[in-house]
């Protein structure tokens, strides 16, 4: 009889490095939103601003400090929406003062739409540049 063995897995909640976090493109941008979330046991709602996201996460700048790992629901105003796009699961990846990092939960099909057409809406497609020598 041979003896089984396994190989170790590392735990998923290990803190990636800073590089390794991001898994798509962030696109810049300047919204408002509301975020809430339990806080040692104390219920906590700031407002701020998205300084960039993409499909999976969003850059915030808070009013109310928050703690890596906290579990949020996040209110984000998107132009052109007339209610705010709700995301009711998120967790704080990073933290740096009133600045920070959230990972989104899922999202609600119309959710996705909303978040989708406003990323499509924001890339510009490039064109080649055209060098002009000066005299």
């Amino acid at each position: 009889m041979r003896a089984h063995t396994t190989t170790p897995v590392p735990p998923v909640a290990q803190p990636l490095g800073r590089s390794e976090r991001r898994h798509g493109n962030r696109t810049p941008a300047v919204l408002s939103l509301l975020y809430s979330g339990m806080n040692t046991g104390q219920m906590l709602i700031g407002d701020g601003v998205v300084t960039n996201l993409s499909r999976g996460g969003i850059g915030i700048r808070g009013n109310r400090s928050v703690i890596p790992g906290m579990d949020m629901a996040l209110f984000v105003d998107l132009p052109g929406v007339e209610e705010p796009l709700c995301i009711a699961q998120s967790q704080v990846c990073w933290v740096a003062g009133f600045r920070f990092g959230v990972a989104l939960g899922p999202l609600t099909l119309e959710g996705k739409k909303h978040l989708q057409y406003f990323l499509g809406s924001r890339v510009t497609p490039s064109r080649p540049r055209r060098w002009h020598r000066r005299p």
